[in-house]
This record gives structure tokens, C-alpha cells and sequence, in this order.
């Protein structure tokens, strides 16, 4: 592991990475989903891309990587490219599971690969919609104990400056975005998917006219599984 410094905006950033491969001629970047950190990645992966220089990175306020104010997903995406280009890492293939699929879109990598991507927003349930509305009734006179029992699993352990974060990136449109997407797309999901509801896949699909789409029998967390299969498709396409 290492640690690199970003300035951006004025603020000063810890990002910590880990390169694998160094010598290759080509790049890989993978970015994790939200609450997770680059070691996922890099244990699905590590193993599959022999012949490219893979670049692992823990994104601002998760893994090792410092945080220093509420942002938003553009603003990591901006960090992210501050780093890539402080290392002279290009942007041959970024892939990004989850929230780190908004941010790899954003960098516009020469191929994008999205891993169950969020970005496509998907209407609340009946019970979860209740649930807000009970909380923001009654927030100002329960006791702060009982607020763990209106939190998501997202917000469990979460600092008060990552919630915030998380209440910026959560509702975030990428409809638009995803129209003008010109990279070269490879799109992968489970089809048990309910973080990121497979339909999300496809409409992503129909909206970046230069995709491919496939689906693997799993959760949110398919591509632990799968990773061979993805990696196979990616050096078949990217050839």
C-alpha cells in the first residue's frame, strides 16, 4: 500500500493505492462501490490482468484515503483524475462497481466497465417511504438511540461528515450522463441485484449507445464470483 497527496480545491487529500504490475505498457483502474475499500477489487482481480499495470484506489473517506468535506460524486471524480494524472496513469480501462461506476463514467476512460453501476434512480418502496416520513416527524423528540433503528445499512458505523456525504451522492441522476457517455462500454450485473435492480442495468444500456450487457446469477456483489468471466470479456473486447 501506499499513500499519495492530492490537492484539490484548496484541500489537501491522502489517497491510498496499491499498483500491480508496474512495467505494463497499458492501465486498469478499479474503483470500489460505497462503504467498501480497494482490497475487494483487488482480491477479485489481481490474478486476471496479467498484462496491464492495475491500479487499486481506496476513494476518499473509505479504506485508507482521507476526507476532508462533503463533496460530491463529480468532485471525486475530479480527485481521482488529479491522482491518475500525478502518477501518469492513463485511462485506458476504468472499471467501477456501484457508486465507484458513477465515478469511473465521469473520468471517460477510453473503456468503461460498470459493475452493477448506481446512477439510475429507483423508486422507494411503500415501507421504506413510510419510514422517512415517521422519522422526519418525530426526530426532534426520540431519543438519539433510537435512531439506528431508522438507518439504512449504508449509514451503520458512518462518520457524521460521510453521512452527509452519502445524503449528496445518493439521489443523484446520471440519466443525462449516461446519454453522453463515448467510451466504449462493457456493462455486467446480477440478476439478484437489490442495491442496483437489474432493469437499472439495462435502462444504463439503452441510454450509452457504444455498450454491451451481461448478467451472472448473483447479488449486488456478483463480480467476487464471476471475475473471471468479466476479466475474459474485457481482454477479448479491448484487444
Amino acid at each position: 500500500m501506499a499513500l499519495k497527496e492530492i490537492v484539490y480545491d484548496g484541500e489537501v487529500y491522502q489517497l491510498s493505492y496499491e499498483i500491480l504490475n508496474p512495467t505494463c505498457k497499458d492501465d486498469i483502474v478499479f474503483l470500489h462501490g460505497w462503504g467498501s475499500n480497494k482490497e475487494i477489487m483487488k482480491n477479485a482481480f489481481q490474478n486476471e490482468f496479467d498484462s496491464f499495470r492495475q491500479v487499486y484506489i481506496d476513494l476518499p473517506g473509505f479504506g485508507n484515503s482521507s476526507i476532508v468535506k462533503v463533496i460530491e460524486t463529480r468532485d471525486y471524480a475530479n480527485i481521482i483524475n488529479t491522482f491518475l494524472e500525478s502518477l501518469h496513469v492513463q485511462k485506458n480501462i476504468i472499471l467501477g462497481h456501484s457508486f465507484g461506476g458513477k465515478v469511473a463514467t465521469l473520468l471517460q476512460p477510453q473503456y468503461l466497465v460498470l459493475l452493477s453501476s448506481a446512477g439510475i434512480l429507483v423508486p422507494k418502496s411503500l415501507q421504506i417511504r413510510l419510514k422517512i416520513k415517521i422519522f422526519k416527524l418525530f426526530k426532534n423528540i426520540l431519543p438519539k438511540s433510537w435512531f439506528k433503528f431508522f438507518a439504512s445499512k449504508d449509514v451503520s458505523g458512518m462518520s457524521q461528515l460521510m453521512y452527509e456525504v452519502l445524503k449528496r451522492v445518493v439521489d443523484e441522476d446520471f440519466t443525462s450522463i449516461f446519454s453522453n457517455v463515448k467510451s466504449k462500454t462493457l456493462l455486467f450485473w446480477g440478476e439478484k441485484d437489490s442495491a442496483t435492480p437489474l432493469h437499472s442495468g439495462h435502462k444504463i444500456h439503452s441510454l450509452i449507445e457504444k455498450s454491451e450487457f451481461f448478467h451472472y446469477d448473483g447479488d449486488h456483489f456478483f463480480f467476487t464470483k464471476f471475475s473471471k468471466q468479466i476479466s475474459k470479456i474485457i481482454k477479448e473486447r479491448v484487444k
